[in-house]
């Protein structure tokens, strides 16, 4: 008597024995594991925290030490953050504020149909030309820009001399004297920020407001500014930041004629004031660090909604 055997299924087994095969081989060719991507920012991320960090607390922690004068005993408190929103120091605060605004804003009209004129203009080698010379200028600053200034239109200088600018009661070591020393690095500085935001306007938009009728006026006042406005906004916002930074010009030209939060900064750190003021010169750099902060906080968003428009 024979008893059939059920014939075995060799197709599952031999799928299972070719993947059990190919699986280490295919792990051999896959190689190594690779690393998380975040790790290839670690470096930038440990020097921002050694560069930027450990000032930023070493800021912090001098501005809120109180130093008694009497008995040299040494207490955490914010007697230093409220001197420096008071006083002399307020109103140098409020003069860093308003110095830069000014500058920044008439930048910001100066630089944009100037940078439109490069934008639009046939000769490449003009374009890059003015690029080059905005690089240049817009990182030429501190004592040699003032002594440029200074033997031009000082109280001696060329141009002072020659269009009897004196006697029209024109002063460089004032307000608007600063302002125009600072539109020497910040308008090439607008342009060099504003340029590629222009560039991104599309020939298209231009056509089809032409052939709807719309002048040049009504083009640049409904279609092109409201689509620049965010970059504009950001350029302000950049140029305020540069120009409340800046130091060894005003330094070097007006000292302490016009009130500036660096120099009272300088003035506290040196002693020229009030002996013992380092807490106070350190509680004005963290003033200016907030305000830093909240310029940056509103440059990035406008930045970005930029780029989605002109992208």
């Amino acid at each position: 008597m024979t008893t059939d055997t059920p014939p075995r299924d060799t197709t599952t087994s031999d799928t299972l024995t070719a993947t059990a095969a190919a699986g280490p081989e295919k792990a051999r060719r896959r190689g190594p594991r690779r690393a998380p991507a975040w790790l290839a920012a670690v470096p930038l991320l440990a020097f921002t925290a050694i560069a930027f960090g450990i000032p930023a607390l070493a800021i912090v922690g001098g501005a809120l030490t109180v130093d008694d004068p009497a008995t040299g005993a040494t207490t955490y408190g914010t007697a230093n953050l409220t001197a420096s929103v008071h006083g002399a120091y307020l109103t140098a605060l409020v003069g860093s504020v308003k110095l830069s605004a000014t500058a920044a804003g008439l930048a910001v009209l100066l630089g944009l149909p100037l940078a439109q004129a490069v934008v639009t203009s046939r000769s490449r080698a003009l374009r890059e030309a003015v690029l080059t010379a905005s690089g240049v200028l817009a990182n030429f600053g501190g004592v040699p820009l003032a002594f440029a200034f200074v033997a031009t239109l000082g109280n001696s200088g060329v141009l002072t001399t020659r269009l009897g600018l004196a006697d029209h009661g024109w002063s460089l070591y004032s307000f608007w004297g600063l302002v125009i020393v600072y539109l020497y690095f910040l308008i090439p500085l607008m342009v060099l920020t504003i340029t590629p935001a222009l560039d991104g306007l599309r020939t298209q938009w231009r056509e089809a407001a032409r052939n709807n009728g719309a002048t040049a006026l009504q083009y640049w006042r409904h279609v092109a500014l409201p689509v620049l406005l965010p970059s504009l906004l950001g350029g302000l916002v950049l140029l305020f930041g540069s120009a409340f930074a800046a130091y060894a010009t005003a330094a070097a030209m007006v000292g302490s004629a016009v009130p500036l939060v660096t120099l009272q900064i300088s003035d506290a750190l040196s002693g020229n004031v009030l002996v013992g003021q380092e807490n106070v010169a350190l509680a004005l750099s963290l003033d200016m660090i907030v305000i830093a902060g909240l310029v940056m906080a509103v440059y990035l968003p406008l930045q970005r909604r930029s780029t989605r428009w002109l992208a």
